[in-house]
């Protein structure tokens, strides 16, 4: 006798969607614990738990309604948000810039979004002297700085990576954190000290790496010494082991050439990509003020 096997599919109402986010966002508590001592939970009456699957999502579909500007450029990336203007006017780019800070202004008291002032940050990437008037939101002056920090990368108002080749140069410490596992002691073999390298450290310096790749050549040899010291620790290897025979044992790659790969690959994903909006990248920029290193020059060396 045959047997049969029947799926029933049970089409979920939109009630089930709206009580299983209101199990997520509701009851939230937290505790507070300093030198072993833990105060007593306190409810938590809005939030997005950090470090959640739904919190990207919750947060893209509550802020779909951004309001936008002519004038201006909005980059959002979960609850990281960034406004870009541009003219040759640095007076005009303020002017254009507030116009699109009242307009987001509006758009957080109507939603009941509050703003931490002193956590953003207003920058002029110029090479030309002088001082862009300053911005506010709710009447906040935001703090002006010669450097910023967005999705991980840190730009300098000249935009010469100086300042992230400096923050990427703390990967000493996080070298230093895993010492007993990848230096000179360490019991484990090359290929498994390799494998902690690959997976724990060249992340670290090789992120975004499309892009501070055209800083100059002197703050890429800062990186690869770093990169030497470590594959020397790794290996115990006596100083007369040059460089280049640790490289090519261990079969890594140079920094330089990890630029070059990771920009080359960055450029056929655009050639092939479907959206129109990223074509202008790909065109060759001929109004240049200065002889500067751009990272699609660095494409095919």
């Amino acid at each position: 006798m045959a047997h049969k096997l029947i799926f029933k599919i049970r089409r979920i109402l939109p009630s089930s969607y709206f009580n299983l986010l209101k199990s997520y966002l509701n009851e939230h508590q937290f505790e507070t614990k300093f030198k072993g001592e833990t105060s007593i939970p306190f409810h938590i009456h809005s939030d997005v738990s950090q470090g959640s699957i739904l919190g990207p999502l919750l947060y893209v579909l509550y802020t779909s309604d951004l309001r936008i500007s002519r004038e201006t450029t909005l980059g959002t990336f979960t609850d990281d948000a960034a406004i870009f203007a541009t003219h040759e006017d640095s007076t005009i780019v303020s002017l254009n810039l507030q116009e699109h800070l009242h307009i987001i202004e509006k758009w957080l008291k109507k939603w009941k979004i509050k703003v931490n002032e002193s956590k953003s940050s207003h920058i002029m990437f110029t090479l030309r002297k002088g001082h862009c008037p300053a911005v506010n939101v709710n009447q906040t002056i935001i703090p002006q700085t010669e450097a910023v920090k967005y999705l991980g990368l840190h730009f300098d108002c000249r935009l010469n990576w100086k300042e992230l080749v400096k923050k990427i140069k703390h990967i000493d410490l996080k070298t230093k954190e895993i010492n007993w596992l990848i230096g000179r002691k360490s019991r484990l073999s090359i290929g498994n000290k390799l494998l902690i390298y690959r997976a724990v450290i060249k992340p670290i310096w090789s992120y975004g790496i499309g892009l501070w790749g055209c800083a100059s050549k002197a703050n890429i040899v800062i990186m690869q010494r770093s990169q030497s010291k470590i594959l020397r620790a790794i290996a115990n290897a006596p100083c007369y082991v040059t460089y280049h025979t640790l490289h090519t044992d261990f079969n890594i790659l140079y920094v330089s050439d990890v630029i070059h790969e990771r920009i080359n690959k960055h450029h056929i994903i655009l050639e092939a990509h479907p959206n129109p909006l990223l074509e202008p990248i790909l065109q060759p920029v001929n109004n240049r003020r200065l002889k500067r290193c751009w990272p699609f020059d660095l494409q095919g060396a």
